[in-house]
C-alpha cells in the first residue's frame, strides 16, 4: 500500500543529520540517488544537511567532548567545504549541481530577508540545481540560531512553499516509546494531528553517536512547525535502502498529515499585520487582475503613499478610495514610486537593476474585501 500524498507533492525538504553523515559515503549516495530520482519526475528538491562542525573537529585536531561556541564556529568553518564537497560529489553522478546556502535566524523570521531567500531558493530550482541548505555556525550566536537542523529545514519547507518535509533519522520513524530502551516499542506510521501523547512519545538526541543536536523531540517540534504550514512531515531511516522513496510506502516510517495550508499560514502573517507602512493604490484593471488571484505589477499602480522598505506589508487601495488587500511589497516606497505605472520592460531602466516583476506578488496577497471589475494588466 502506497502513500497517495507522497505521489501527489511536486516541492520536497529532505533534512540529514549528522550522525548519518557519520555513516560514509554510502549513505551519502543513497540519499543523494533518491533525490536525483526525484527531480528527474520534475519535483523541486532542497537539501537541509547538518554535518559541518561534525566534519570539521577532526580537521582541527578537535576531539570528542563539548565544544565552546568558538570551536563550534571554527569547527564548522573547516568542515563546510568537505560537506558541500561531499554532496557535490554525489550529485555529479548524476549530472546535478548543487548550490550552497547558508542561512541565519534573521533570515526565516525577517520578512524582507525570507522575500531575499525564497527568490534566490527558487531561481536555483528553476534551474535544476539541488540547493544544499546549513546554518551558517560561523556567525551565528546562542541568541540568534535555530538550535537545531530539524527546525531550520522546518523555515525551509516554509520559505519555499513545499508538500514535504523529509526528516532522515537513525531510526525508522515515531515510536509509542523509545526503541532503544523498550524492545516492544511499535511505530507510528500516521499521525493525523500533534497533540501532547504525541509529544510524550518523543525522546532526547541519540547520546550513543555523539553527534547532533536533534533528536526525536526536535524532529516532532519541526513537524509541527511544517504541518501547521500545509507541509507533510516524512521521519524515515536515512540509512535504509532508498531511504526517501521508501517513504512512499504506507508500512514505512513516520508521516505526519498537514493541518494547515500553506496559504492560510501566510495570509495569517499578511492579515495579522499590526500597522502596515504605505499604501499602494491601483486602478481597476489591477483591481481586477487581484481578483482572479494574479500578482500586482506597477503597470496597475497609481500612486504609492508612506514610507516602507521591501517585505514590509502594505495596503492595496481599489479605486474606490477602500482597500481590498493587504500584501508583502516587493520593493521599497521609493522604488516603487519611480517604477508606479510602468511596463515592466522598462523597470530596469528606471531603477538601474532588474528584480521581479511585480510590486506585490500574487503569493504575498490577501484579498480583504470587493474589487472594481476591469481591464486585467496582467
Amino acid at each position: 500500500m502506497t502513500r497517495p500524498g507522497f505521489d501527489a507533492v511536486r516541492c520536497i525538504v529532505v533534512k540529514v543529520g549528522s550522525s548519518l553523515l557519520q555513516s560514509g559515503p554510502s549513505v551519502i549516495d543513497a540519499i543523494a540517488d533518491d533525490i536525483a530520482s526525484l527531480a528527474g519526475q520534475k519535483k523541486r528538491v532542497v537539501l537541509v544537511s547538518s554535518g559541518a562542525v561534525a566534519l570539521g573537529r577532526p580537521r582541527l585536531g578537535l576531539g570528542g567532548g563539548s565544544l565552546t561556541l568558538e570551536q563550534k564556529q571554527a569547527a564548522a568553518a573547516a568542515g563546510q567545504p568537505v560537506l558541500i564537497g561531499e554532496w557535490e560529489r554525489a550529485f555529479a553522478r548524476h549530472g546535478r549541481a548543487t548550490a550552497q546556502a547558508l542561512l541565519t535566524l534573521d533570515v526565516t523570521e525577517s520578512r524582507r530577508h525570507w522575500l531575499n531567500a525564497r527568490a534566490t531558493l527558487h531561481t536555483l530550482l528553476d534551474l535544476g540545481a539541488i540547493p544544499v541548505v546549513n546554518e551558517n555556525d560561523t556567525v551565528a550566536t546562542d541568541e540568534i540560531r535555530y538550535g537545531d537542523n530539524d527546525r531550520l529545514a522546518a523555515r525551509v519547507a516554509q520559505l519555499v512553499g513545499a508538500d514535504l518535509l523529509v526528516l532522515l533519522s537513525d531510526i525508522e520513524g515515531l515510536f509509542d516509546h523509545d526503541p532503544r530502551t523498550h524492545p516492544e516499542a511499535a511505530l507510528v506510521g500516521e499521525v493525523e494531528r500533534i497533540d501532547a501523547s504525541i509529544h510524550a512519545m518523543a525522546g532526547d538526541a541519540n547520546a550513543l553517536t555523539g553527534v547532533g543536536t536533534g533528536g526525536m523531540r526536535s524532529k516532532i517540534l519541526a513537524a509541527e512547525i511544517a504541518t501547521a504550514s500545509g507541509c507533510a512531515t516524512a521521519i524515515g531511516p536515512g540509512a535504509a535502502i532508498r531511504p526517501i522513496l521508501r517513504l512512499q510506502q504506507a508500512d514505512c516510517g513516520s508521516w505526519f498529515h498537514p493541518t494547515g495550508s500553506a496559504v492560510s499560514a501566510r495570509a495569517a502573517w499578511i492579515a495579522g499585520a499590526h500597522s502596515p507602512n504605505g499604501e499602494i493604490h491601483i486602478d481597476a484593471g489591477a483591481a481586477s487582475a487581484l481578483q482572479a488571484g494574479k500578482s500586482l505589477l506597477p503597470v496597475g499602480a497609481v500612486a504609492i503613499t508612506g514610507q516602507f522598505e521591501r517585505g514590509d506589508a502594505v495596503r492595496i487601495i481599489g479605486p474606490d478610495g477602500a482597500a481590498i488587500a493587504r500584501g508583502v511589497s516587493g520593493y521599497d516606497a521609493s522604488d516603487a514610486r519611480r517604477i508606479c505605472g510602468c511596463r515592466t520592460g522598462d523597470i530596469e531602466a528606471l531603477l538601474g537593476y532588474r528584480r521581479a516583476a511585480a510590486l506585490v506578488h500574487a503569493d504575498d496577497i490577501v484579498l480583504s474585501g470587493p474589487v472594481v471589475k476591469g481591464r486585467s494588466h496582467v
